[in-house]
């Protein structure tokens, strides 16, 4: 982690006595769980700490904290919605499929990580890029059931091939 520009370590610190009893209130009261609060606010310092993003001097700290566990809400519930319509996906799935728990743990995360590298992309872009990976469909199937054409499936699913690809490099680098 920089601290050059970044908070320090002893200045989350600080953040986490003055105001880690206020947010975990915030959050309980926005999730209606003690336990999800408690997590969430857990995960929202140690997103300060591991960021090189955060101004050293915050004028307003509760806003900050807020937007970034809003952020870290609105991933939590991403994921479980996802998570959710695996586990139907998987449930009308034959039988005789038996995926081991760790393999099952393995694609949840693939998803996960496909969700999120996808997120900036516009929605028909997305779906166009997942009529053809998940549902198999070609470029003519793609066009007629979004209403647009060929060519344009085909510069979407390169702009779609093209954010996982560059993401993927640079996780190596």
């Amino acid at each position: 982690m920089s601290t050059s520009g970044s908070v320090l370590p002893s200045a989350v610190a600080a953040l986490y006595v003055d105001h880690h009893s206020w947010l975990r209130g915030w959050l309980h009261r926005r999730l209606g769980s003690a336990e999800h609060a408690a997590d969430l606010a857990q995960d929202t310092f140690v997103r300060l700490l591991n960021s090189d993003r955060v101004p050293a001097q915050l004028d307003e700290p509760r806003a900050y904290l807020t937007t970034v566990a809003r952020n870290l809400m609105s991933n939590h519930w991403r994921r479980e919605k996802l998570e959710q319509a695996y586990l139907e996906a998987l449930a009308l799935a034959p039988q005789d499929v038996g995926l081991s728990p760790e393999a099952r743990a393995m694609l949840l995360e693939t998803l996960v990580e496909l969700d999120r590298l996808l997120d900036g992309l516009p929605p028909i872009v997305r779906q166009a890029f997942l009529l053809s990976q998940l549902d198999g469909q070609t470029h003519a199937q793609i066009a007629e059931e979004l209403g647009i054409s060929v060519p344009t499936v085909k510069r979407y699913l390169v702009k779609a091939l093209q954010r996982c690809y560059f993401a993927d490099l640079s996780f190596v680098a």
